[in-house]
């Protein structure tokens, strides 16, 4: 603290280069930081030894206007459009989660699960699911706009995939095996 308390002392009575450092002071006595620094010109000589001035720097052009997002039905439900993908992973994850957790607890597999009155429940939900999902890309909603930091949209697609991977294996797995998975 013996270099705090000797601000307006010469640099070299303040104390030892250790005291000064720990201080925040370089060799100079001022504060470490680039801030306070001033900024640097870059001077050019010409022939004759008059000072040129550097020219000054453009500014960097402003970025194009993102394209309009189209929300017609056929451009949203096309097959490179947001829809499909989108709305078969949301279903996906929500039947995976569903079948695993009816298979917990009734000890059923998936095909059972629907014959025993699972149909109007799957169209239903799937129904329900698929408007909630198209209301929000007819009025021009990406997902993109609406990711954060931990759920953004790219994580969303590829829960989905994975979603509709784990649900493919699993009926197929109970169908080899012939019964419920656990």
């Amino acid at each position: 603290m013996a270099a705090a308390s000797c601000y307006g002392v010469a640099a070299f009575s303040c104390g030892s280069p250790v005291t000064r450092r720990a201080a925040g002071l370089n060799q100079f006595f001022v504060p470490s930081n680039y801030a306070l620094s001033p900024a640097k010109r870059v001077l050019k000589f010409r022939e004759d030894g008059q000072i040129k001035e550097p020219a000054a720097v453009p500014p960097t052009p402003t970025p194009p206007p993102k394209p309009k997002v189209r929300t017609g039905f056929s451009d949203v439900l096309a097959f490179s459009g947001p829809g499909p993908e989108r709305i078969n992973g949301r279903l996906a994850m929500i039947g995976f989660v569903a079948a695993i957790g009816m298979e917990l607890a009734s000890g059923q597999d998936i095909f059972a699960q629907v014959q025993n009155g699972g149909v109007p429940l799957f169209l239903g939900t799937s129904v329900l699911l698929s408007l909630a999902s198209l209301i929000p890309m007819f009025k021009g909603v990406t997902a993109e706009s609406k990711s954060g930091d931990l759920m953004t949209s790219d994580a969303e697609l590829w829960n989905g995939r994975f979603a509709m991977l784990g649900l493919v294996a699993l009926a197929f797995t109970e169908y080899v095996k012939g019964g419920a998975l656990v």
